[in-house]
């Protein structure tokens, strides 16, 4: 059995140092052994930065993924050309630089474990984009002959969407987590088949904010309709993530516990 972590949106430099200090110490307490973190607002709210993927990396993260400001920052694409353990949505047009998908060996207890990463973005109030249903079964198709531990991150704004996401993976995955509203949901489970799922991870970052940002501005934004420069909030900082544990040789998960830990 191997338990894997996966933490919600990572959102601006009060993630980043929640992420830091809270991490390392959560991989020692659960004994996780890969972690997973959506880092698309990991640079100031808006899209990565060479420096906030390696500061990620640095706290303990394995694999991150992205969503729909993927392109908000010049460094991403860098990156993606040089480093597989930065994965975009596999369904975006062909022609983008990166991938789709990527798999991690990790060892434990003297074996060789393959898990496979797939990040995918919704359409629905989202990118204009291809399929992120179609595009699941041609990634799946392709590594689940050599990885067997398989998780989907889906990064969309429509609950609907993620939600039917995870019943049409169910029992050809390990898990599918929900990214991108930065509200944690209360519905995580294993669905029929083995695959662990919840809507959305959440956020980690601060919440006494609106999903992140200072509240101040998008009260204005709502009172007056006039756009204003989003800023990141700085109070009530926590973590959100959930933690699965997966049979590493059926890629089915037992289990799935919610995390939200608050950052003093």
């Amino acid at each position: 059995m191997i338990n894997v972590l996966f933490i919600g949106d990572v959102n601006g430099k009060p993630g980043r140092q929640a992420l830091a200090a809270l991490l390392p110490k959560l991989i020692k307490e659960k004994n996780i052994d890969f972690v997973i973190a959506n880092g698309e607002n990991s640079a100031g709210g808006f899209g990565i930065t060479i420096k906030t993927f390696e500061e990620l990396l640095h706290s303990g993260v394995d694999a991150v993924t992205l969503g729909n400001h993927i392109w908000d920052k010049k460094d991403v694409i860098s990156i993606l050309e040089n480093d597989r353990r930065l994965i975009r949505p596999a369904n975006l047009p062909e022609g983008n630089p990166g991938n789709g998908h990527a798999i991690f060996t990790i060892e434990k207890s003297g074996r060789k474990i393959n898990i496979g990463v797939i990040n995918l973005v919704g359409r629905v109030f989202m990118l204009a984009v291809d399929c992120p249903f179609k595009a699941a079964d041609k990634v799946i198709k392709e590594i689940s002959q050599n990885a067997p531990v398989i998780f989907v991150d889906i990064h969309a704004e429509a609950t609907s969407e993620k939600q039917a996401m995870g019943f049409y993976l169910a029992g050809r995955v390990s898990g599918v987590f929900g990214t991108h509203t930065h509200v944690q949901t209360s519905d995580e489970r294993i669905l029929e088949g083995g695959t662990a799922f919840i809507t959305d991870a959440g956020m980690t970052g601060p919440f006494d904010s609106v999903i992140g940002v200072k509240k101040e501005i998008i009260i204005r934004r709502f009172l007056t309709a006039a756009p204003e420069k989003f800023e990141i909030a700085e109070g009530n900082v926590r973590l959100n993530a959930v933690l699965t544990a997966v049979d590493e040789a059926t890629g089915k998960a037992s289990s799935i516990e919610r995390l939200d830990i608050k950052y003093e």
